[in-house]
This record gives structure tokens, sequence and C-alpha cells, in this order.
């Protein structure tokens, strides 16, 4: 350690009372983290790039400071689909100052892992009171049936009002719209359990039967419209 020459003509002064790092939620325990392998915790945090035209949900679960588990979602922008491909392959198996340390790819991905790191170095994770947190794959829960990122996409014009593209539901198919032209229910499919059924080889039409359903007050609209052509 090297000290400049004013600090070495210095007369040493005792230091007083020991005070350590605040204790932390983690897991069911409270943790005074002094070291990244202190550090457990299962969490969520959203990302974005610069340009804004495209974000990343990222999903960790550590464990003794090693990401045992990454979910990458993302949205708005198809480079950064690739970027999450790799991304996936990047994250487990490292340390969380790795991570944030680490070229993702994609921006919007390098700003989720950063918020994420905060989160979790903070002991704000999701699991923070939950005794030994969760079990790796709890990120695989998140996305339900079927295996697919809740998606929502709507649009809407002035002239021509809104249409419902995409819900937590599915793929919309068709909007049931009441006399005063407002909308009271849907149709969806979901992709999932569509793709599922498919590869058991299930007929293609007894398949779009048993994944599609219906939403809000759908037996006796005024009209059936299909969102993306009507």
């Amino acid at each position: 350690m090297q000290y400049s020459a004013e600090v070495e003509h210095m007369c040493p002064v005792a230091k007083g009372a020991y005070h350590g790092p605040a204790p932390i939620p983690e897991e069911g325990k409270w943790v005074q983290a002094k070291e990244i392998s202190d550090i457990s915790g299962y969490t969520h945090g959203i990302g974005w790039c610069a340009p804004q035209q495209g974000a990343c949900k990222l999903s960790l679960n550590v464990k003794d400071g090693i990401i045992e588990e990454a979910l990458v979602e993302t949205i708005g922008c198809s480079g950064m689909t690739h970027s999450a491909a790799m991304a996936a392959e990047i994250l487990p198996g490292k340390t969380i100052l790795e991570a944030l340390n680490t070229d993702l790819v994609c921006d919007a991905i390098n700003v989720a892992m950063r918020e994420l790191f905060l989160q979790i170095v903070y002991g704000r994770t999701q699991t923070a009171f939950s005794e030994d947190g969760l079990p790796v794959g709890a990120g695989l829960d998140d996305l339900g049936k079927g295996l697919r990122s809740m998606v929502g996409t709507t649009y809407g014009t002035k002239a021509k009002g809104s249409r419902y593209l995409e819900l937590a539901q599915g793929y919309i198919t068709h909007l049931a719209l009441n006399d005063k032209d407002e909308i009271i229910g849907f149709e969806y499919v979901n992709l999932g359990v569509l793709c599922d059924l498919l590869k058991k080889d299930v007929d293609a039409k007894e398949a779009m039967k048993k994944a599609t359903g219906r939403y809000g007050q759908w037996d006796n609209p005024a009209k059936v419209i299909d969102p993306r052509k009507e």
C-alpha cells in the first residue's frame, strides 16, 4: 500500500466502535452482507435501451451469490430477442458482480441487470421474507401453462377506436361489440396450448377448438369483428 508523504507523517488515531453493514432480509433470514457469497434471493427487474425502442424483463434466482436461474423476456426490438438468447447462456453460473460487469449484448438487458443488482444487494428481492427462497425452476412458473411470456398488444386510433390484438389470455381472434359499437368481449387462442397440441399430432381444427376461449359478454353481441382486418 502506498501512502502520500502527508499521510506518512500523521500520527495514528484509534478507531471507535465497529459499525458493520446493516442487516438485510434474505430468504427468511437477516444477513449482514459483506461478500457477494452472502447474497441470495429471487427477483425481477425491467431494463430499457438508450433509444427506448425495446425493454427487457429479467428474472434471476440467486443462491449464495451465484445466478442459478435466469429468465429473459424482451419486447419491442427484434435484435433484442437474439441478445436474450445469448444472455440466457451467459448469466447462469456467474456471480451477480460478474454479471453486472458483463456485456449482455443489449443495453436493455444490461440495464435490467443493473436494476436487479440494486434490488438484490439491498435486500429488496421478491423472496426477502420467504424461508429458503424459491427453488430453481421458479422462473418457469412465472410463464404459466404453455411456457409463454404474457404479452399485451393493443392499438387504437381516434377515427376507428381500439383493437385488442393480444392479451394475457392469448392471441385475440375476434372482438364482440354491443349495439353502441363498444367492446364487450373477445375470443382468443392460447398459442402455448395450441402448439403443445399440434406437437402431439392433434388435428389442427381440433387443436384450435381446444385452445380457443372467450371472455366477457360473448353470448349476445350486436357484432363480431376481426381486430386485424375489420
